[in-house]
């Protein structure tokens, strides 16, 4: 059971806002050629897109009630997208992808350092050697966001509201949600880009880019992070 299940319904009126990542991971999609694997593929917020731009594309997602909304939502938009329940840490798949995505921060969801070590593990079986790259986004929360939402509830979209319960010491969130129709809570954890970079080293991958937002600007120390690598 995924704490997904409960606001798969949710998610897509919650999530409505964020587009800006969607032609970046798309045009990744399309400069790998395909097929793509993505790990978190929710309601197919991004792996729609990709499949509509002419890419096979296999979604991997932990939540039932989220591939089903995935489903509803490929055929809504008359493409084909392979989906798959199971966990990121051991994804239900064979074979090589030129491209393995994990879109809208979910590798947070890995929130020990074992947990993200299998993570990236499997990503790495999953890459074809050589050209194979692994393209991921992730945050850093800075000290004003935390300021900002920690602790309140706050109406990210119409009758959808969100709270953030941040713990600097632990460096986890807890982030709950709730409609007149639905609730849940999920735990997330963060990392430094530093930290970032040392795990991917350790687990075998070169670093190609860091940039700081989708519109490929450096990384400045910024809240985001999102990241281009390969396996070394």
């Amino acid at each position: 059971m995924s704490a997904y299940d409960a606001i798969a319904r949710v998610y897509d009126p919650w999530s409505r806002s964020v587009v800006e990542d969607v032609p970046f991971y798309v045009e990744e999609a399309v400069r790998s050629g395909g097929p793509v694997l993505e790990l978190g593929v929710g309601t197919g917020r991004i792996a729609v897109p990709i499949a509509a731009a002419g890419i096979e594309v296999v979604g991997v997602d932990l939540s039932a009630g989220m591939l089903e909304v995935a489903r509803e939502r490929a055929k809504l938009a008359g493409v084909e997208v392979d989906l798959r329940q199971g966990d990121m840490r051991d994804p239900p798949v064979d074979g090589e992808f030129p491209l393995v995505i994990c879109p809208f921060r979910s590798l947070l969801h890995m929130e020990t350092d074992a947990d993200r070590r299998l993570a990236l593990r499997a990503v790495s079986r999953g890459l074809s050697p050589g050209h194979g790259r692994f393209v991921f986004d992730v945050f850093t929360p800075g000290a004003d966001d935390i300021a900002e939402t920690h602790g309140r509830w706050l109406e990210r979209e119409p009758g959808i509201w969100e709270r953030a319960d941040w713990d600097e010491e632990t460096r986890t969130l807890i982030l709950r949600l709730r409609s007149a129709e639905a609730e849940s809570e999920m735990s997330l954890a963060w990392l430094s880009v530093a930290e970032w970079k040392e795990l991917l080293r350790d687990e075998g991958f070169a670093v190609d880019a860091v940039y700081g937002w989708f519109d490929r600007s450096p990384w400045r120390g910024g809240e985001d992070s999102v990241w281009i690598c390969r396996r070394t």
